[in-house]
């Protein structure tokens, strides 16, 4: 002990001695402090961030002379030499462009956005500091090429280059590496329990096909959002919003948006942090009364089914009720039933605003602990996230997503070179139902369907002989059938729809039941620091579905359905300098999955982008990708009402099952009363709705088609872009134009299922359908048809009169398909043609004060989902905010508003309008 003391005592000082602390600011070329900016030893990860008034110190643990880098997004990096101790070191940054960042999403590896091979957008902290959206998930609308379709306040959809719904499967978002989609849904729900606005540093998104790097749900694009790492971003931050919406069918209502982050080194080799974010307001109420089924229709239509009104979907022949025996039972003169005609007839339904409160809501958490056991960038960490909140979802149906809760737990070891990760995402659905089938179910449990339509029949019979004409016959029958109906609002309708709420069996009740997760792991090498050859990259993924919807999703009542998928790809990526001037750079990426239902796939991706005196790029690209099946298209076995979706997977299609009664007409051929049909028979003994409809028009079996439609398969696209990247004096020019052609396109297509006989008989099977004796299914299956879509997007931005900041941008879109061949099938293009956005600002349009105008123009375009179709009208949005900086204070105090002129407008057919948002936000100390 005498002798290894005073070795240790000599080692420590040691140690001591050979620390090194610098100390000092970076400010802009005005002169403004920079917070936030990156201060980093070069070639280690000792590094520190700038405080709120653009000051740092930083400790090395090594004696001079080494080099100190300074960098902050949208200036150009300056290193300055640190020839000794304690020495004081002034950065001063020159702004640079957008050309300048980095972006990480386009090869997996740091590479400046002006090289990258193929088209990206970046969205950093400037960029969510200044923009005019009441938050930075909103403010990716105002990218280029990016379509956000608003389901409600708390649930918007990001998609790019067409073919979308709510439920958007073709579009990954990742969050630190971390798939954010849903388990039960299979796509992410926005950002209601994603990242906190002050954690976030920044986020990436590549619009088209990226398979080759990131598998079959990067089939559209991909979404990156990047937080902050404590070991870089430290300290205490927080924001708060307050503000209202105002919309004409929900009034003004208050609106708060509050987040905090705490993180802190510990030391060198520990770091930790946690978030906390809460949003609390009042949805966009939905309460639209146009008729889906009858196109100008009104509430005074006898077959009314109202876009926002539930309970309506319930409908019959009034033929079919005649033809019961206990009716005929009670008619005093069978005869009678002559005076009835061959109508169809529905249920009189609820607004949506009597079925839900609009309450949304999100309360997320997360948290991290970072540990780093080397002096290199070699880090373990471990990251969990929690979130619940309360929304509207639609989807086939419209559906109050109340208390959703969703969890994420990962562990991640990376450094320079690789990264291994694992992670496992669960989801609970809380207290979330079906509003449509509450509105049916609180009608049947007043009075259910075979007796309101007998009632119906009845009194249509009885005032047809007391003389009133066709239209008043069925006033006076739906008067008769609806008395004594509950009313919103009271006793009996609160109890109805309480006990709905809470029943998960939709032939009673509408409670959506969930509690189903995937675990998924993933990994990357880049060889680049063991040769020079070339930058090399292999990686893999594993990923294991576990569904238990208890049966109210999918087809799992026995049950949790279980089934994986993998993936390996490899990236090789090559530098040419060709002259002084000149410089080629070549990729080539090829990726390999496998599902457990399907046979592997291939898909590879080349590209080539040549720059030219640094100023100019020129890229082009060609690549596959492809999609499995989802969750949904294999195990769905839900009934919607109108139709009953069943996945097409060939265990799940005897999984579905359900009883039907057989009419009089059917009995009378021979039929039993009732007959059990499973799902089987939308697959292999089916009609397309379009013939069916053109046989109940003219009452001739030779219009009818077999539809028996193949189950499902994997989808494949092949996708060549071009591209331009360039800098024209002040100018700043990002274009791109691309072409996609679709194999196996997979969609929805709508058959009807008759009851008895075989399709194509001519007989038996053409009278089930007279008869009334069929159900309407939503199958999953791939179009025989040619799919294409074809588009072009370009950026401008420049600086006018010093640093003003003018920027925007327009996008083609355009979907090239046979509809009339194929009828029956809906591809859910969903995307404006044309699409126009534009901001101007100022950073620093005098000392600490600055401000942002957005604007966005879509065209008008045609909605087509399972829930309905109809045109979104054209719309133009402007968005505005107002900045002061307060450095002795460490905050940003921001007033804005979306939505400024109030023109209210929707994206999506059925959703609430959207109003105008105002609020006033206090940031503090958020690098």
């Amino acid at each position: 002990m005498k002798t290894i003391f005073p070795l240790l005592l000599l080692f420590f000082c040691g140690i001591a001695n050979s620390q090194t602390t610098i100390t000092g600011s970076v400010v802009d070329d005005n002169s403004q402090p920079i917070p936030g900016a990156n201060i980093i030893v070069i070639g280690t990860s000792t590094g520190t961030v700038t405080d709120f008034d653009g000051n740092f110190a930083l400790t090395f643990t090594q004696n001079p002379p080494f080099s100190v880098q300074a960098s902050s997004v949208g200036f150009e990096t300056v290193t300055e030499q640190v020839t000794s101790k304690n020495q004081k070191i002034n950065f001063v940054l020159k702004e640079g462009t957008s050309l300048d960042e980095v972006v990480i999403s386009a090869s997996r590896t740091p590479e400046r956005i002006f090289e990258s091979p193929v088209t990206v957008e970046r969205f950093g902290l400037k960029e969510i500091k200044t923009t005019a959206s009441a938050d930075f998930y909103d403010g990716l609308e105002n990218l280029k090429g990016v379509d956000v379709n608003t389901n409600s306040l708390t649930f918007k959809s990001v998609n790019t280059r067409g073919f979308a719904t709510f439920a958007n499967n073709r579009f990954m978002q990742l969050v630190d590496g971390m798939d954010n989609s849903t388990p039960a849904l299979n796509f992410p729900i926005g950002n209601l329990v994603g990242m906190t606005e002050t954690d976030v540093l920044s986020v990436e998104l590549l619009p088209g096909a990226s398979s080759a790097l990131y598998g079959a749900n990067a089939f559209n694009g991909i979404l990156f959002m990047r937080s902050k790492n404590p070991f870089d971003h430290q300290g205490l931050s927080a924001s708060i919003k307050k503000g209202m919406t105002s919309q004409e069918a929900a009034g003004d209502n208050e609106y708060t948006d509050i987040s905090i982050r705490a993180a802190y080194k510990f030391s060198n080799k520990f770091a930790a942090k946690i978030n906390f974010g809460y949003l609390k307001g009042t949805d966009w109420a939905a309460n639209s009364e146009v008729d889906k089924t009858n196109p100008g229709g009104t509430r005074a239509n006898i077959d009314y089914d109202g876009v926002n009104v539930y309970g309506d979907e319930v409908s019959t022949n009034l033929k079919a009720v005649t033809e019961s025996p206990v009716f005929l039972a009670q008619l005093p003169n069978p005869a009678l039933v002559d005076l009835v005609p061959h109508v169809v007839v529905s249920r009189t339904g609820y607004n949506e605003g009597d079925l839900t409160d609009y309450n949304a809501e999100s309360i997320k958490s997360d948290w991290g602990l970072y540990y780093r056991p080397f002096e290199d960038s070699f880090e373990i960490s471990y990251v969990g996230k929690v979130g619940t909140g309360s929304t509207i979802y639609q989807g086939t149906n419209r559906y109050n997503i109340d208390g959703f809760f969703q969890e994420q737990h990962k562990l991640e070891i990376r450094n320079d070179n690789f990264f291994l990760r694992g992670y496992v995402v669960a989801d609970k659905a809380g207290d979330s139902y079906d509003m449509v089938f509450t509105g049916i179910n609180i009608n049947r449990a007043w009075k259910d369907d075979n007796t309101w339509f007998g009632q119906y029949t009845g009194a249509y019979i009885g005032a047809t002989l007391g003389g009133a004409t066709d239209a008043q016959a069925h006033a006076a029958a739906r008067n008769t059938a609806d008395t004594g109906r509950y009313l919103p609002g009271s006793p009996e309708y609160i109890a109805a729809f309480t006990k709905s709420i809470n029943d998960p069996d939709l032939s009673t009740g509408s409670k959506f039941q969930d509690a189903s997760k995937y675990y998924h792991a993933d990994g990357n090498y880049n060889f680049s620091h063991l040769t020079d050859v070339a930058d090399i990259q292999v990686g893999g993924s594993y990923r294991r579905y576990n569904l238990n919807s208890s049966g109210t999703i999918y087809t799992d009542l026995d049950g949790p359905i279980d089934y994986s998928e993998f993936g390996i790809y490899t990236q090789i990526q090559k530098n040419f300098e060709l002259n002084n001037d000149m410089e080629l750079k070549l990729t080539g990426s090829a990726r390999y999955d496998k599902s457990e239902f399907f046979d592997g796939f291939i898909s590879p991706r080349i590209s080539a982008g040549l720059t030219i005196n640094r100023n100019h790029n020129i890229r082009t690209s060609v690549q596959t990708g492809f999609r499995n099946p989802t969750t949904q298209d294999l195990f769905i076995g839900l009934d919607a009402g109108r139709a009953i979706l069943v996945g097409s997977s060939p265990s799940n299609l005897d999984r579905w099952t359900r009883n039907y009664e057989v009419s009089g007409g059917g009995q009378l051929l021979g039929q039993p009363s009732t007959i059990t049909q499973t799902g089987a028979v939308a697959y292999n003994n089916s009609y397309t709705v379009s013939s069916a409809l053109a046989l109940a028009a003219t009452g001739n079996p030779a219009v009818l088609e077999i539809a028996n439609p193949d189950l499902v398969k994997p989808e494949q696209v092949t996708s060549a872009e071009v591209g331009y990247r360039g800098k024209l004096n002040k100018l700043i020019v990002d274009f791109s134009a691309y072409y996609n052609s679709y194999k196996d396109f997979i969609s929805q297509e709508v058959v009807v299922a008759p009851f008895y006989g075989t399709v194509g008989d001519g007989s038996l099977s053409v009278a089930a359908l007279a008869n009334g004796d069929s159900q309407v299914y939503s199958t999953y299956t791939n179009s025989e048809a040619n799919v294409n879509s074809y588009g072009a997007s370009i950026g401008l931005s420049t600086k006018l009169f010093g640093n003003f900041d003018l920027s925007g941008s327009y996008t083609y879109a355009k979907l090239d398909f046979d509809r009339e061949a194929y009828p029956d099938f809906t591809t859910n293009f969903n995307t404006p043609e044309h699409k126009f956005k534009a901001s101007f600002g100022n950073t620093n349009l005098f000392k600490n004060f600055g401000f942002n105008i957005a604007y966005r123009f879509s065209d008008d375009y045609f909605w087509e989902a399972t829930f309905g179709n109809g045109l979104v009208p054209e719309y133009h949005v402007v968005d505005a905010q107002i900045n002061l900086k307060v450095p002795s204070f460490k905050s940003t105090f921001k007033v804005g508003a979306t939505n400024l002129v109030g023109d209210e407008y929707f994206t999506a057919y059925g959703t609430g309008n959207i109003g105008s948002m105002y609020y006033v936000s206090w940031t503090i100390n958020n690098l």
